[in-house]
């Protein structure tokens, strides 16, 4: 009669991927902490002396450096320890494959906890949704690679492994990746195609998160949008928006400071005017009765993403369907 128990597998899940070219000569703890990010460098290293973590199909020495082109086999004797809280959630995904997944952003989530506790942002559903298919819960972490507004709805893009991390987040700094918004805009553009190269910095109260693109902005910086307004409606006008720079709030500010601010932005209003301060104080008052329609949150949504995928090399372009609340009022305006 055998003496194993069912419910318990025979041998630990294991993981197994070759070193990257940008690895070479590391050591082995530190090229296995890149690929299992939930696992401290403590348990890494339980693992390696354990006879865990081979090399080449050779049992690896702590000290061990490898080079690209090696096989690295890990067997999991330990789970991982540094967790990210999962929570279960109705993401829309729009791509995914070994190394990606897109998801269509709700506007009013936020991307990443600031809060330790917190386990309501995207990140903690994406780790939910990547443990569904993991050979052990916390395997392969979500990396963040670009973020949106808590009330920008539209298309995130997150890695699982860090070679796929590491080249999207240079993609984003040397600014090879094409990113497109639909926005919707108190008012019509003089012009149909424009570029708004207008530098950003902080406003004048050292303790806001807000931006200005006025003259007395705190360390401006560079800062380019192109634009092609799509449609026109009585008051206001549906925008594509392509920003070539990553500042924050780019867009809001950069639309709203040639005096077409996003319908329903709380804080930025036309040619630079602050609405509210950092308390939320309203500061301008609104027209009375203004010709374009109302929507709670700022009426911008990240449409698509265009880039060299990380691992096969090939054109990938992501996009994510308009949101219901903005898919809704566009419908309404072209009756």
């Amino acid at each position: 009669m055998s003496n194993e128990n069912p419910l318990v597998p025979s041998s630990p899940p294991e993981v197994r991927f070759p070193v990257a070219e940008y690895l070479g000569g590391r050591r082995i703890d530190a090229v296995v902490g890149r690929e299992l990010r939930n696992h401290t460098r403590f348990r890494i290293h339980r693992l390696v002396r354990a006879g865990a973590v081979l090399i080449d199909g050779q049992v690896a020495d702590i000290r061990q450096r490898v080079y690209p082109g090696q096989q690295i086999r890990v067997r999991l004797l330990e789970p991982p320890d540094k967790l990210l809280r999962a929570t279960p959630s109705s993401l829309e995904v729009i791509y995914e494959d070994r190394w990606l997944v897109a998801v269509n952003k709700p506007a009013g989530m936020i991307i990443h906890p600031a809060e330790v506790d917190r386990a309501d942002t995207l990140v903690n559903a994406l780790q939910w949704h990547l443990d569904q298919t993991a050979v052990a819960a916390g395997l392969l972490r979500p990396g963040i690679v670009h973020r949106l507004d808590r009330d920008t709805s539209g298309v995130v893009v997150a890695t699982k492994d860090h070679l796929s991390h590491r080249r999207l987040s240079i993609g984003f700094q040397e600014r090879t990746i094409r990113k497109t918004y639909l926005a919707m805009v108190e008012g019509h553009p003089a012009e149909d195609d424009g570029t708004i190269d207008t530098p950003l910095g902080q406003v004048t109260d050292p303790e806001s998160h807000l931006v200005s693109a006025a003259d007395d902005a705190i360390n401006p910086r560079p800062a380019q949008t192109d634009y092609s307004v799509l449609e026109k409606f009585d008051g206001w006008s549906v925008i594509e928006a392509r920003p070539l720079t990553g500042r924050l709030h780019q867009i809001r500010v950069h639309l709203a400071s040639i005096g077409h601010p996003l319908l329903g932005d709380p804080f930025y209003g036309p040619r630079g005017e602050i609405r509210r301060d950092r308390s939320g104080t309203l500061l301008i008052e609104p027209p009375a009765a203004p010709p374009w329609p109302a929507i709670d949150r700022q009426a911008l949504h990240a449409h698509s993403l265009s880039f060299e995928h990380p691992i096969t090399g090939r054109p990938l372009t992501i996009e994510s369907p308009l949101a219901e609340d903005l898919s809704r009022l566009l419908s309404d305006a072209r009756r």
